[in-house]
Protein backbone atom coordinates (compact mmCIF):
# COMPACT_ATOMS: atom_id res chain seq x y z
CA UNK A 1 0.00 0.00 0.00
CA UNK A 2 1.34 3.43 -1.01
CA UNK A 3 2.47 5.66 2.09
CA UNK A 4 0.72 9.17 2.64
CA UNK A 5 1.97 11.42 4.69
CA UNK A 6 -0.30 13.28 7.34
CA UNK A 7 -0.72 16.57 6.18
CA UNK A 8 -0.59 15.86 2.63
CA UNK A 9 -2.70 18.23 0.47
CA UNK A 10 -2.75 21.02 2.88
CA UNK A 11 -1.19 24.09 1.25
CA UNK A 12 0.60 26.49 4.14
CA UNK A 13 1.47 30.07 3.19
CA UNK A 14 4.03 31.50 5.26
CA UNK A 15 4.21 34.88 6.03
CA UNK A 16 6.45 34.37 8.74
CA UNK A 17 9.82 34.88 9.40
CA UNK A 18 13.16 34.53 12.45
CA UNK A 19 12.32 31.64 14.73
CA UNK A 20 8.94 30.68 16.20
CA UNK A 21 6.56 30.95 12.55
CA UNK A 22 9.24 29.13 10.47
CA UNK A 23 9.73 26.50 13.08
CA UNK A 24 6.10 25.88 13.24
CA UNK A 25 6.12 25.96 9.28
CA UNK A 26 8.98 22.94 9.62
CA UNK A 27 7.41 21.01 11.60
CA UNK A 28 4.53 21.00 9.14
CA UNK A 29 6.16 20.60 6.11
CA UNK A 30 7.73 17.52 7.94
CA UNK A 31 4.15 16.13 8.14
CA UNK A 32 3.44 16.43 4.59
CA UNK A 33 2.25 20.06 4.39
CA UNK A 34 3.58 22.19 0.87
CA UNK A 35 4.86 25.42 2.58
CA UNK A 36 5.13 28.26 0.54
CA UNK A 37 7.53 30.93 2.69
CA UNK A 38 6.84 34.12 1.12
CA UNK A 39 10.27 36.30 1.73
CA UNK A 40 11.30 40.07 1.07
CA UNK A 41 13.21 40.42 -2.02
CA UNK A 42 16.80 41.31 -2.40
CA UNK A 43 17.04 40.18 1.42
CA UNK A 44 14.97 37.65 2.43
CA UNK A 45 14.36 36.19 6.15
CA UNK A 46 16.50 38.02 8.52
CA UNK A 47 17.92 34.98 9.46
CA UNK A 48 19.63 34.37 6.23
CA UNK A 49 22.16 37.32 7.61
CA UNK A 50 22.52 36.14 10.47
CA UNK A 51 26.31 34.21 11.35
CA UNK A 52 28.32 32.91 11.80
CA UNK A 53 28.76 29.53 11.48
CA UNK A 54 27.68 29.84 7.94
CA UNK A 55 27.94 26.53 5.64
CA UNK A 56 28.23 26.56 2.06
CA UNK A 57 24.85 27.30 0.86
CA UNK A 58 24.05 29.90 3.62
CA UNK A 59 23.34 30.50 7.54
CA UNK A 60 23.22 27.33 9.46
CA UNK A 61 20.52 29.66 11.34
CA UNK A 62 18.23 29.47 8.43
CA UNK A 63 18.69 26.20 7.33
CA UNK A 64 17.76 24.64 10.66
CA UNK A 65 14.11 26.44 10.42
CA UNK A 66 13.66 26.14 6.66
CA UNK A 67 13.76 22.36 5.09
CA UNK A 68 11.68 21.65 2.72
CA UNK A 69 9.81 24.73 2.11
CA UNK A 70 9.53 26.76 -1.35
CA UNK A 71 10.24 30.37 -1.25
CA UNK A 72 9.12 33.23 -3.53
CA UNK A 73 9.56 36.82 -3.29
CA UNK A 74 7.18 39.00 -3.24
CA UNK A 75 7.02 43.00 -2.48
CA UNK A 76 3.93 43.82 -0.87
CA UNK A 77 3.64 47.01 -1.50
CA UNK A 78 4.19 46.56 -5.04
CA UNK A 79 0.67 46.04 -6.73
CA UNK A 80 1.10 43.10 -8.90
CA UNK A 81 3.03 41.27 -5.96
CA UNK A 82 0.25 42.09 -3.32
CA UNK A 83 -2.26 40.75 -5.76
CA UNK A 84 0.10 36.87 -6.33
CA UNK A 85 0.13 37.15 -2.21
CA UNK A 86 -3.25 37.53 -2.05
CA UNK A 87 -4.11 34.77 -4.06
CA UNK A 88 -1.53 32.65 -2.44
CA UNK A 89 -3.86 33.53 0.65
CA UNK A 90 -7.08 32.46 -1.00
CA UNK A 91 -5.99 29.05 -1.77
CA UNK A 92 -4.30 28.04 1.14
CA UNK A 93 -5.39 25.73 3.88
CA UNK A 94 -3.43 27.45 6.63
CA UNK A 95 -1.41 31.42 6.85
CA UNK A 96 1.41 31.58 8.97
CA UNK A 97 2.14 35.19 9.92
CA UNK A 98 4.19 37.25 12.51
CA UNK A 99 4.48 40.56 11.82
CA UNK A 100 3.05 43.32 14.39
CA UNK A 101 -0.80 42.73 15.03
CA UNK A 102 -2.65 44.56 12.32
CA UNK A 103 0.17 44.75 10.31
CA UNK A 104 -0.95 43.12 7.53
CA UNK A 105 -4.05 44.76 7.34
CA UNK A 106 -3.20 47.83 4.84
CA UNK A 107 -2.26 44.65 2.04
CA UNK A 108 -5.35 43.40 2.85
CA UNK A 109 -4.05 40.02 4.17
CA UNK A 110 -5.12 40.37 7.91
CA UNK A 111 -8.05 37.75 8.69
CA UNK A 112 -10.93 39.49 8.68
CA UNK A 113 -10.39 40.13 4.81
CA UNK A 114 -9.24 36.87 3.97
CA UNK A 115 -11.96 35.04 5.64
CA UNK A 116 -14.02 36.57 3.73
CA UNK A 117 -13.04 34.76 0.44
CA UNK A 118 -11.18 31.45 1.90
CA UNK A 119 -13.71 30.62 4.81
CA UNK A 120 -11.63 27.57 5.19
CA UNK A 121 -8.69 29.34 5.98
CA UNK A 122 -6.66 28.96 9.73
CA UNK A 123 -5.10 32.13 10.21
CA UNK A 124 -1.88 31.94 12.36
CA UNK A 125 -0.77 35.20 14.04
CA UNK A 126 2.33 34.76 16.16
CA UNK A 127 3.21 37.57 18.15
CA UNK A 128 5.08 38.75 21.28
CA UNK A 129 2.50 39.99 23.55
CA UNK A 130 -0.37 39.34 22.07
CA UNK A 131 -2.98 41.48 20.29
CA UNK A 132 -4.35 43.60 23.12
CA UNK A 133 -2.10 46.12 25.32
CA UNK A 134 0.77 44.79 23.60
CA UNK A 135 0.07 44.84 20.58
CA UNK A 136 2.43 47.29 19.44
CA UNK A 137 5.47 45.91 21.79
CA UNK A 138 8.27 44.33 19.82
CA UNK A 139 8.40 40.87 20.77
CA UNK A 140 12.17 38.93 20.38
CA UNK A 141 12.91 35.90 22.46
CA UNK A 142 15.19 37.42 24.57
CA UNK A 143 13.36 39.98 25.89
CA UNK A 144 10.17 38.00 26.75
CA UNK A 145 12.86 35.47 28.54
CA UNK A 146 13.48 38.69 30.92
CA UNK A 147 10.34 39.62 31.76
CA UNK A 148 8.54 36.52 31.75
CA UNK A 149 10.38 35.40 34.44
CA UNK A 150 12.63 32.64 33.31
CA UNK A 151 15.70 34.25 33.38
CA UNK A 152 14.93 34.80 37.19
CA UNK A 153 15.05 31.32 37.63
CA UNK A 154 17.90 30.55 35.71
CA UNK A 155 21.48 30.59 36.87
CA UNK A 156 23.46 30.12 39.83
CA UNK A 157 21.64 31.76 43.12
CA UNK A 158 25.18 33.79 43.62
CA UNK A 159 25.26 35.22 39.91
CA UNK A 160 23.00 37.35 38.27
CA UNK A 161 20.02 36.02 36.16
CA UNK A 162 20.59 34.30 32.73
CA UNK A 163 19.12 33.36 29.60
CA UNK A 164 19.06 29.96 28.43
CA UNK A 165 21.19 29.16 25.64
CA UNK A 166 18.80 28.69 23.08
CA UNK A 167 15.72 31.03 22.12
CA UNK A 168 13.84 28.59 23.64
CA UNK A 169 10.45 30.82 24.10
CA UNK A 170 10.64 30.77 19.74
CA UNK A 171 10.63 26.51 20.17
CA UNK A 172 7.72 26.57 22.44
CA UNK A 173 5.80 29.30 21.05
CA UNK A 174 6.47 27.78 17.60
CA UNK A 175 5.27 23.74 18.33
CA UNK A 176 1.85 25.87 20.28
CA UNK A 177 1.07 26.99 16.69
CA UNK A 178 1.58 24.06 14.90
CA UNK A 179 -0.80 22.42 17.65
CA UNK A 180 -3.22 24.76 17.07
CA UNK A 181 -3.06 23.82 13.66
CA UNK A 182 -3.94 20.55 14.02
CA UNK A 183 -6.48 20.94 16.09
CA UNK A 184 -8.07 23.70 13.88
CA UNK A 185 -7.77 21.24 11.01
CA UNK A 186 -9.31 18.16 12.28
CA UNK A 187 -12.19 21.33 13.63
CA UNK A 188 -12.26 22.08 10.20
CA UNK A 189 -13.60 18.63 9.27
CA UNK A 190 -16.71 18.35 10.52
CA UNK A 191 -17.47 22.44 10.36
CA UNK A 192 -16.14 23.35 7.07
CA UNK A 193 -14.60 26.89 8.80
CA UNK A 194 -11.39 28.00 9.78
CA UNK A 195 -10.68 30.23 12.47
CA UNK A 196 -7.97 32.73 13.80
CA UNK A 197 -5.24 31.32 15.95
CA UNK A 198 -3.27 33.31 17.80
CA UNK A 199 -0.11 32.47 20.07
CA UNK A 200 2.38 34.83 21.64
CA UNK A 201 5.38 34.14 23.28
CA UNK A 202 4.87 35.40 26.78
CA UNK A 203 1.77 33.23 26.96
CA UNK A 204 3.48 30.49 25.68
CA UNK A 205 6.57 31.13 28.39
CA UNK A 206 4.06 30.91 30.69
CA UNK A 207 2.69 27.92 30.23
CA UNK A 208 6.06 25.89 29.87
CA UNK A 209 7.46 27.16 32.77
CA UNK A 210 4.69 24.55 34.48
CA UNK A 211 5.44 23.49 38.25
CA UNK A 212 7.38 26.94 38.61
CA UNK A 213 4.57 29.36 38.14
CA UNK A 214 2.33 26.86 39.45
CA UNK A 215 4.15 27.15 43.07
CA UNK A 216 3.80 31.07 42.65
CA UNK A 217 -0.01 30.97 41.92
CA UNK A 218 -0.38 28.33 45.38
CA UNK A 219 1.84 30.57 47.58
CA UNK A 220 2.02 34.07 46.22
CA UNK A 221 6.01 33.66 46.47
CA UNK A 222 7.87 33.67 43.51
CA UNK A 223 11.19 30.81 43.38
CA UNK A 224 14.24 31.58 43.23
CA UNK A 225 17.34 30.31 41.52
CA UNK A 226 18.97 26.95 42.04
CA UNK A 227 21.14 26.77 39.40
CA UNK A 228 21.03 23.27 38.50
CA UNK A 229 19.33 21.67 41.61
CA UNK A 230 15.96 21.13 41.77
CA UNK A 231 13.12 22.96 44.23
CA UNK A 232 11.07 19.92 45.46
CA UNK A 233 13.32 16.71 44.29
CA UNK A 234 16.83 15.67 45.78
CA UNK A 235 18.67 15.10 44.82
CA UNK A 236 18.28 16.38 41.63
CA UNK A 237 21.09 18.41 40.12
CA UNK A 238 24.51 17.88 39.30
CA UNK A 239 27.24 16.34 41.30
CA UNK A 240 31.43 16.29 41.12
CA UNK A 241 33.34 13.58 40.11
CA UNK A 242 36.67 12.71 39.92
CA UNK A 243 37.12 14.23 36.18
CA UNK A 244 33.68 15.91 34.86
CA UNK A 245 29.83 16.86 36.55
CA UNK A 246 27.44 14.09 36.74
CA UNK A 247 23.71 14.85 36.18
CA UNK A 248 21.86 12.76 38.55
CA UNK A 249 18.02 12.64 38.84
CA UNK A 250 16.71 10.26 42.22
CA UNK A 251 12.63 10.59 41.55
CA UNK A 252 11.68 8.75 45.05
CA UNK A 253 12.62 6.97 47.78
CA UNK A 254 13.63 3.52 46.63
CA UNK A 255 16.09 4.79 44.15
CA UNK A 256 17.61 6.76 46.59
CA UNK A 257 18.09 3.59 48.15
CA UNK A 258 19.63 1.91 44.68
CA UNK A 259 21.50 4.71 43.85
CA UNK A 260 23.65 5.44 47.91
CA UNK A 261 23.66 1.11 48.14
CA UNK A 262 25.48 1.62 44.35
CA UNK A 263 27.88 4.05 45.58
CA UNK A 264 28.34 2.10 48.67
CA UNK A 265 26.87 4.12 51.24
CA UNK A 266 24.92 1.28 53.17
CA UNK A 267 22.21 2.70 55.22
CA UNK A 268 21.92 6.26 53.98
CA UNK A 269 18.90 5.80 53.07
CA UNK A 270 17.73 4.72 56.87
CA UNK A 271 19.41 7.99 57.90
CA UNK A 272 16.83 10.40 59.20
CA UNK A 273 18.08 13.73 57.57
CA UNK A 274 17.91 11.25 53.98
CA UNK A 275 14.85 9.30 54.84
CA UNK A 276 11.71 10.41 52.46
CA UNK A 277 12.31 13.12 49.82
CA UNK A 278 11.48 15.78 51.63
CA UNK A 279 14.18 15.40 54.26
CA UNK A 280 16.34 15.43 51.83
CA UNK A 281 15.33 18.49 50.10
CA UNK A 282 15.83 19.98 53.84
CA UNK A 283 19.19 18.61 54.07
CA UNK A 284 20.58 19.20 50.77
CA UNK A 285 23.94 20.70 51.70
CA UNK A 286 24.69 18.19 53.91
CA UNK A 287 23.54 15.52 51.25
CA UNK A 288 25.58 16.50 48.63
CA UNK A 289 28.66 16.97 50.41
CA UNK A 290 28.46 13.06 51.17
CA UNK A 291 27.72 12.18 48.01
CA UNK A 292 30.81 14.06 46.11
CA UNK A 293 33.31 12.74 49.18
CA UNK A 294 32.47 9.50 46.94
CA UNK A 295 31.46 10.06 43.83
CA UNK A 296 34.99 12.50 43.50
CA UNK A 297 36.82 8.97 43.71
CA UNK A 298 36.21 7.57 40.32
CA UNK A 299 34.94 9.48 36.69
CA UNK A 300 31.83 10.15 36.12
CA UNK A 301 31.73 7.94 33.16
CA UNK A 302 31.63 4.71 35.18
CA UNK A 303 29.59 6.05 37.75
CA UNK A 304 27.09 7.02 34.98
CA UNK A 305 27.30 3.08 33.50
CA UNK A 306 27.27 1.48 36.82
CA UNK A 307 24.23 3.85 37.56
CA UNK A 308 22.43 3.19 34.80
CA UNK A 309 22.60 -0.47 35.36
CA UNK A 310 20.80 -0.14 37.94
CA UNK A 311 17.89 2.08 36.74
CA UNK A 312 19.22 5.36 38.05
CA UNK A 313 18.81 8.31 35.73
CA UNK A 314 22.19 10.02 35.47
CA UNK A 315 24.33 11.99 33.04
CA UNK A 316 27.64 13.52 31.96
CA UNK A 317 27.00 16.64 31.31
CA UNK A 318 27.83 16.77 27.10
CA UNK A 319 28.25 19.48 24.70
CA UNK A 320 26.39 19.04 21.63
CA UNK A 321 29.01 16.66 19.77
CA UNK A 322 28.96 14.42 22.42
CA UNK A 323 24.90 14.80 22.84
CA UNK A 324 24.38 14.28 18.58
CA UNK A 325 26.59 10.92 18.95
CA UNK A 326 24.63 10.25 22.32
CA UNK A 327 21.66 10.08 20.99
CA UNK A 328 23.00 7.94 17.66
CA UNK A 329 24.04 5.35 20.02
CA UNK A 330 20.92 5.26 21.44
CA UNK A 331 19.43 4.57 17.68
CA UNK A 332 17.39 7.46 17.75
CA UNK A 333 18.71 8.46 14.87
CA UNK A 334 19.13 12.61 15.35
CA UNK A 335 19.64 13.51 12.05
CA UNK A 336 19.14 14.08 8.55
CA UNK A 337 20.57 15.01 5.28
CA UNK A 338 18.46 16.99 2.73
CA UNK A 339 21.05 15.74 -0.24
CA UNK A 340 22.46 18.13 -2.47
CA UNK A 341 25.61 19.08 -0.04
CA UNK A 342 23.75 20.57 2.47
CA UNK A 343 24.37 20.41 6.11
CA UNK A 344 22.65 17.97 7.66
CA UNK A 345 19.69 19.06 10.18
CA UNK A 346 18.00 17.55 13.22
CA UNK A 347 15.07 14.85 12.45
CA UNK A 348 11.76 15.83 13.32
CA UNK A 349 11.20 14.00 16.89
CA UNK A 350 7.83 12.98 16.32
CA UNK A 351 7.65 9.41 15.48
CA UNK A 352 4.79 7.80 13.11
CA UNK A 353 4.67 4.27 12.87
CA UNK A 354 2.50 4.23 9.67
CA UNK A 355 3.41 7.37 7.92
CA UNK A 356 6.47 8.88 9.17
CA UNK A 357 7.78 12.29 7.74
CA UNK A 358 7.93 13.96 4.57
CA UNK A 359 11.60 13.49 2.44
CA UNK A 360 14.18 16.03 3.77
CA UNK A 361 14.85 18.26 0.87
CA UNK A 362 17.19 21.49 1.39
CA UNK A 363 16.89 24.50 2.96
CA UNK A 364 15.28 26.78 -0.72
CA UNK A 365 17.62 29.53 -1.93
CA UNK A 366 15.79 33.15 -2.06
CA UNK A 367 13.83 33.16 -4.68
CA UNK A 368 14.52 29.84 -6.02
CA UNK A 369 10.63 28.76 -6.74
CA UNK A 370 9.30 32.29 -8.02
CA UNK A 371 8.88 30.86 -11.34
CA UNK A 372 6.84 28.10 -10.55
CA UNK A 373 4.79 29.77 -7.96
CA UNK A 374 3.82 32.82 -9.79
CA UNK A 375 3.11 30.53 -13.14
CA UNK A 376 0.71 28.58 -10.43
CA UNK A 377 -1.01 31.57 -9.10
CA UNK A 378 -1.61 33.06 -12.38
CA UNK A 379 -3.30 29.76 -13.75
CA UNK A 380 -0.19 29.12 -16.16
CA UNK A 381 1.10 26.23 -14.01
CA UNK A 382 0.99 23.23 -11.45
CA UNK A 383 1.08 23.51 -7.94
CA UNK A 384 4.01 23.92 -6.29
CA UNK A 385 5.57 20.16 -5.40
CA UNK A 386 4.14 18.15 -2.66
CA UNK A 387 6.45 16.22 -0.07
CA UNK A 388 7.38 12.55 -0.72
CA UNK A 389 7.12 10.32 1.74
CA UNK A 390 10.53 8.97 3.34
CA UNK A 391 11.27 5.32 2.32
CA UNK A 392 10.15 3.66 5.28
CA UNK A 393 8.81 5.29 8.61
CA UNK A 394 11.16 6.29 11.20
CA UNK A 395 12.63 3.42 12.90
CA UNK A 396 12.56 3.95 16.62
CA UNK A 397 15.27 1.17 17.33
CA UNK A 398 18.04 1.77 15.16
CA UNK A 399 19.72 4.18 12.91
CA UNK A 400 17.71 6.41 10.13
CA UNK A 401 17.62 7.51 6.32
CA UNK A 402 20.88 9.60 5.62
CA UNK A 403 22.54 9.92 9.49
CA UNK A 404 25.09 12.17 9.50
CA UNK A 405 28.13 10.56 11.25
CA UNK A 406 29.77 12.75 13.83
Amino acid sequence: MARTLPLEGVLVADFSRVLAGPYATMLLADLGATVVKVERPDTGDDTRAWGPPWTDSGSAYFESLNRGKHSVTLDLAAERDRAAATELARRADVLVENHKPGALERFGLDYESLHADNPGLLYVSVSGFGSAEGAELAGYDFVVQAVGGLMSITGEPDGPPNKVGVAVVDVLTGKDAALGVLAALRQRESTGRGQHIEVNLLSSLLSGLVNQVGGFLATGESPERMGNRHPSIAPYETLRCEDASLAVAVGNDEQFRRFTETLGLVGMADDPRFATNADRVHNREELVVELENVLGARPAAAWQHRLQRVGIACGQVNDLAGAVRYAESLGLAPTVSPGGGESPSVRNPIGLSESGHARPSPPPRLGEHNTEILDWLLGRGVPPAAPEPESRARDLTGPGMDIHPI
